[in-house]
């Protein structure tokens, strides 16, 4: 998303940015945390226009200084950039889990950046969406946050680790390699493979776990505690 910012009124931080469309019963507020005005006014206008309330706030500081001011009525997530001074997205996630709140928080990264991702989740993100995200996927994420109650997580975690479990030895170590942010030139190598085996492997495993990405695979295997890194296994031709 790049659109000029002459469309967008001004952001405004904290409570003050409040827009919304009032349905009469409980908010849905998104908290926007990132550095990048113009992020930040894009993610406004595509929230509002999908009828959530968003509150914006240009840095993690910024947000844990709103947080006394917080609508406890409100089913809200907050939705934080990883790279931004002073407080990461990272380090905002640990802030928040020690002072025990307990709204979902998604995650914007890079594209392609696996090991901050699985970080993140691993230190309690309930998503991650990468960058450049598409308005429909975030969308979607953001729904699911602000509609599934963070108790369900156990029943989550049980279907992903079956599905993790009907991996084969080899697709599991792959799996494992992936995760680590490796791409499958470097896993080919490490493996002893050729490049064309390892995409093979990966097809399989998105297709037994019933994925179309690898941010999918991310996510199931994550919930399911998979354990990094990769396991060996036995030799094979490649």
């Amino acid at each position: 998303m790049t659109p000029e910012d002459e469309r967008f009124p001004p952001v405004v931080s904290g409570a003050e940015g409040r827009r919304g469309a009032d349905t009469g019963s409980a908010s849905r507020v998104v908290h926007v945390v990132d550095d990048d005005d113009a992020v930040r006014r894009a993610l406004a206008m595509l929230f509002r226009s999908a009828g959530i309330t968003v509150e914006t706030h240009p840095s993690g500081l910024a947000f844990l200084d709103a947080l006394g001011n917080l609508d406890d009525g409100a089913v809200g997530c907050v939705l934080t950039d990883v790279r931004m001074p002073g407080l990461d997205g990272l380090d905002l996630l640990r802030r928040l889990k020690e002072c025990g709140f307990g709204r979902p928080v998604i995650v914007m990264t890079a594209h392609g950046d696996v090991s901050t991702a699985v970080r993140a989740m691993k230190a309690g993100a309930a998503d991650f969406v990468e960058k450049p995200f598409d308005d429909q996927a975030l969308l979607a994420a953001t729904e699911a946050a602000l509609g599934t109650p963070r108790a369900s997580g156990a029943a989550g975690a049980d279907d992903a680790a079956e599905r993790i479990a009907a991996l084969s030895p080899r697709e599991r170590e792959v799996l494992d390699l992936l995760i680590a942010g490796k791409p499958n030139k470097l896993i080919a190598r490490d493996l002893g493979l050729s490049p064309r085996t390892v995409e093979v492997h990966r097809a399989r495993l998105m297709a037994r776990l019933g994925v179309g990405s690898l941010a999918e695979a991310v996510r199931l295997a994550v919930q399911a505690e998979l354990g990094l890194p990769a396991r060996p296994v036995a030799p094979e031709p490649g």
